[in-house]
């Protein structure tokens, strides 16, 4: 996998470009950072322990990272990341609504609403907020204006999903928040989505430890995602190759969704 990961970086895609990218601290968020870093870019990662981002930055380069620990939820913390990102590397050009939080497991008639409020608030609302943010911030004097959004969705936005049905509610309502991005932020902004399936995070442990085989039995591919299979469609998304791509969501499901029950 690394070697094939390492075979399709685009040598100075991302060159002079700045990327933000929350929930960057491990699994798929790290992956997207470790990417663009390699394709010549810069990254600002965000995440909730401090410990975790100074790891990561350590990884990514101290020339090239920064890290700034914080909730996503938090709109005070949101503002200084994407003001210290300016103020930092002087521009803003990418940015990847990755943090994500999925606390509640069963059916929706047993759901907690205060839960689901919480997971909406970090899914969907916190995403809106980082966008408004990033778009005005970017477009300061200093800046070169916001040229490309990606959002991390998932497949359980696209069908129903047992047990963790409210967390694909979340997931799509953050599929229609990026339609409507992409018409109102076009031309100078394209916005788009990945819809990924089961990746092997921390995040998504309970969907296969212990039954990983079985698991990935239900994919065409025969194995379950890593944070690079996201990665690579994510840094496109994110590039000038993607240029006539907006309004979008990508699903990256090792061809799952290929096949219908009967």
């Amino acid at each position: 996998m690394e070697e094939c990961v390492a075979d399709s970086v685009v040598a100075g895609r991302f060159e002079g470009r700045v990327a933000l990218v929350t929930g960057g601290s491990r699994g798929i968020g790290l992956a997207i950072a470790r990417r663009i870093v390699a394709e010549g870019g810069r990254v600002v990662v965000t995440g909730r322990s401090a410990d975790t981002l100074a790891g990561a930055v350590a990884e990514l380069g101290v020339d090239r990272a920064l890290g700034i620990a914080g909730k996503a939820d938090d709109a005070e913390h949101r503002a200084q990341v994407v003001a210290r990102t300016i103020d930092h590397f002087g521009r803003l050009d990418h940015l990847v609504n990755n943090a994500g939080i999925n606390p509640a497991w069963g059916p929706l008639t047993q759901l907690d609403v205060g839960v689901a409020r919480k997971i909406l608030e970090v899914n969907v609302i916190a995403a809106l907020e980082w966008t408004r943010e990033a778009v005005a911030a970017a477009g300061a004097p200093a800046a070169h204006g916001l040229r490309s959004i990606v959002n991390m969705a998932s497949v359980a936005g696209t069908a129903s999903g047992p047990n963790i049905a409210f967390y694909g509610v979340s997931k799509a309502a953050l599929i229609n928040l990026t339609i409507q991005l992409a018409d109102e932020l076009a031309p100078t902004t394209r916005v788009n989505a990945l819809a990924p399936a089961v990746v092997k995070t921390r995040l998504a442990r309970a969907l296969y430890e212990g039954r990983e085989e079985e698991a990935a039995a239900a994919y065409p591919l025969r194995r379950l995602g890593v944070p690079d299979d996201v990665a690579g469609p994510a840094a496109f998304l994110l590039s000038d190759d993607a240029a006539w791509v907006t309004g979008q969501t990508l699903l990256v499901d090792g061809g799952a969704s290929v096949r219908t029950a009967l």
